[in-house]
C-alpha cells in the first residue's frame, strides 16, 4: 500500500476490535469509535461495593478460536490472561436434591452417561466423533467464509460433506437417534438454547457445540471475561489502532454512495472505508438514507431473532452453598419456555434460568466472605419491559433458587441491578432489544444472513452478531477477521 487508507470501525465489541486489529496489521490507519467510555460492547464490566460484574458473556468455550486469534499477531492468550478449566464444567439442577455436575474429564462423563442409560457411553463416543468432524469443518472452514456468494461453497468435498454435517436434519431428531434418557437429552440440547430456535428447528450441524462443550471444555479467564477485552484492547493498540471513546456515531457524510466522513456529536472522522460493528439494523435505519439501505424495514421485521435476556447482577454478603461457577436451573419443563421465546413471544410462565457464580472460582470478583452472582433468564425479544415485570421475575427465580439450594439469599443481597430489553436498546441500539443477534436457523445461515458488505454504499462493511457467521463470542471474533480480510482484498 503506497498510502495508508483511513478505516473507521464503529463499535469496540469483540467483532469491532478483531476487525480493527486485523486491518491495522494489514497496514491500514484505523480509528475505532466507541459509544461508551470503555471497550467490550456487551462484554463490558462494572464494579460496585467491591463486586466486579461481567455484564454479558460468561461462558468461555472454543479456546482454540481465541488462541488462533492472538497467534495471528505473534501472541498467545497467556500473554494477556490466565485460563482455568472448570471442573465440573457446569451443574444442571433438575429439581430438589437432583443436581447433576457435568464432569470435565471424558472418562467421568462416560461413567455418568452409563449410570443414566446403559450403553449410552459408546453412543456418546460415536456422537462426539461426528461432532468433532462438524467442528473441524464448521469452525475451521465454513465460518471463515464471507458468505457473499454461493460460489464460495461450490467445492465437491464441501457439497459431499453437507450430508455428514447434518445440515438438513434437526438437532432434536439427531440427539434422539443416540439417547433416550431425558436428562441426557436436556444436557445435549442445552448448548443450542441460545441459537434462536427450538431444537426441532435447529440444524444438527450445531452438535459441533456439544464438541466444544464436552471435548474442548469450559474455561474461565481469571479476573473475569473482561480480561479478554483488556487483552484485545492492548493488542489493538500495539498494532496501531486509535481508540476514540464516548464517540457515538450520529450520521455519515456521503458522496455518490461513498462515505467520506463518519460524524459524531463532537467530531468527524475522515474515512476511506467504514466497518460497522454497531447494530446492523440501527446503522441501516438511522445512519443511512433510505436509498442507501440494503434491506427494507419489512425484511428486518421478518428476521427470526435469538433471545433477549433479563439479567440480575447481585452482590451477596455471605458465601452461598450448593452452587458451582455455572448452574443451569432446568427444574421446569424446557418446551413451554422455549415456545414462549421462539413461537409465541411472551414473558414465560415458568422459565428456566442460569446462575453464574464466578466468585466460587475467583475470590477477586467479590469482597472477602461474599458472593458475586449473575442470574439470566432467556426471554423473547421485543417484549414490554417494566420495573414491575422485572421485580416479578426476580422474586420468581429467587424463590426457586432459595428452595433448590436450601438457603436464604434475598435477605443477604447488598447490591442489585437488573438489565433487559430497554437497556440493550439504550446501550447498543439492539434491534428489538435482542441480546444475541439473529437466530441460527437454516434459512438464516451463511449467504442467507445480512451481508457483511453493503449492497448500496461502496465502502461500507458490517461485522458482528447480525451478519456472518453469527452470534456468540467466538463467531464475533471470527466475523471481525473475515471482514478485515475482505477489505484487504479490495483496498490493498
Amino acid at each position: 500500500m503506497t498510502e495508508k487508507k483511513n478505516v473507521v470501525v464503529i463499535g469496540a465489541g469483540f467483532a469491532g476490535m478483531a476487525a480493527a486489529t486485523s486491518l491495522a496489521q494489514q497496514g491500514f490507519k484505523v480509528k475505532l469509535l466507541e459509544k461508551h467510555d470503555k471497550p467490550g460492547g456487551r462484554a463490558r464490566s462494572f464494579s460496585s461495593q467491591g463486586f466486579t460484574f461481567d455484564m454479558g458473556p460468561s461462558w468461555y468455550w472454543m479456546p482454540d478460536v481465541f488462541e488462533k486469534y492472538f497467534n495471528k499477531f505473534g501472541k498467545t492468550t497467556a500473554d494477556f490472561y490466565d485460563l482455568q478449566r472448570l471442573d465440573p464444567s457446569y451443574t444442571i439442577v433438575f429439581g430438589e436434591n437432583d443436581f447433576m455436575p457435568v464432569p470435565a474429564q471424558l472418562s467421568q462423563l462416560y461413567a455418568l452417561f452409563e449410570s443414566l442409560e446403559p450403553g449410552s457411553s459408546d453412543r456418546l463416543k460415536a456422537f462426539l466423533d461426528q461432532a468433532a468432524y462438524k467442528y473441524e469443518v464448521g469452525i475451521n472452514n465454513l465460518v471463515y467464509k464471507p458468505s457473499r456468494s454461493l460460489t464460495e461453497f461450490l467445492d465437491w468435498k464441501l457439497l459431499l460433506d453437507v450430508f455428514r454435517l447434518d445440515v438438513l436434519q434437526s438437532m432434536h431428531r439427531h440427539v434422539r437417534k443416540f439417547f433416550r434418557h431425558e436428562k441426557i437429552i436436556k444436557l445435549m440440547e442445552f448448548p443450542v438454547l441460545f441459537l434462536g430456535a427450538l431444537p426441532q428447528n435447529t440444524p444438527a450441524l450445531y452438535s459441533l457445540m456439544n464438541y466444544a462443550d464436552i471435548a474442548l471444555g469450559t474455561w474461565y479467564p481469571r479476573g473475569g471475561m473482561f480480561k479478554i477485552v483488556e487483552g484485545m484492547e492492548a493488542l489493538a493498540k500495539a498494532q496501531g489502532v486509535e481508540f476514540c471513546y464516548s464517540q457515538e456515531v450520529t450520521s455519515f457524510k456521503t458522496d455518490e454512495n461513498i462515505i467520506s466522513q463518519v460524524i459524531t456529536a463532537t467530531d468527524s472522522f475522515a474515512a476511506d472505508v467504514v466497518v460497522a460493528g454497531a447494530d446492523y439494523h440501527h446503522v441501516e435505519e438511522k445512519l443511512l438514507l433510505p436509498a442507501q439501505r440494503s434491506y427494507s424495514e419489512d425484511y428486518w421485521q421478518k428476521r427470526v431473532m435469538a433471545p433477549s435476556s433479563l439479567i440480575f447482577y447481585l452482590g451477596i454478603n455471605k458465601r452461598l452453598a450448593n452452587l458451582q461457577h455455572h448452574n443451569l436451573f432446568f427444574d421446569e419443563d424446557f418446551e413451554p419456555h422455549a415456545r414462549e421465546i421462539y413461537e409465541h413471544p411472551q414473558w414465560p410462565a415458568n422459565p428456566l434460568f442460569y446462575v453464574s457464580a464466578p466468585s466460587q472460582t475467583d475470590p477477586s470478583v467479590a469482597p472477602a466472605g461474599c458472593e458475586n452472582i449473575f442470574i439470566l433468564i432467556p426471554v423473547a425479544p421485543d417484549l414490554e419491559d417494566t420495573e414491575a415485570i422485572r421485580e416479578r421475575y426476580y422474586n420468581l427465580v429467587m424463590d426457586r433458587l432459595e428452595r433448590l439450594t436450601k438457603q436464604k439469599v434475598r435477605e443477604h443481597v447488598v447490591f442489585k441491578r437488573s438489565y433487559a430489553h430497554r437497556d440493550f436498546i439504550s446501550d447498543y441500539h439492539a434491534f428489538k432489544g435482542n441480546a444475541y443477534g439473529l437466530a441460527n436457523t437454516l434459512m438464516q445461515t451463511a449467504i442467507l444472513k445480512p451481508s457483511l458488505k453493503s449492497k448500496k454504499v461502496k465502502n461500507l462493511y458490517f461485522t458482528g452478531q447480525l451478519t456472518v457467521p453469527g452470534p456468540g463470542v467466538p463467531p464475533s471474533l471470527i466475523s471481525g477477521q473475515v471482514v478485515a480480510r475482505e477489505i484487504g482484498l479490495v483496498y490493498n
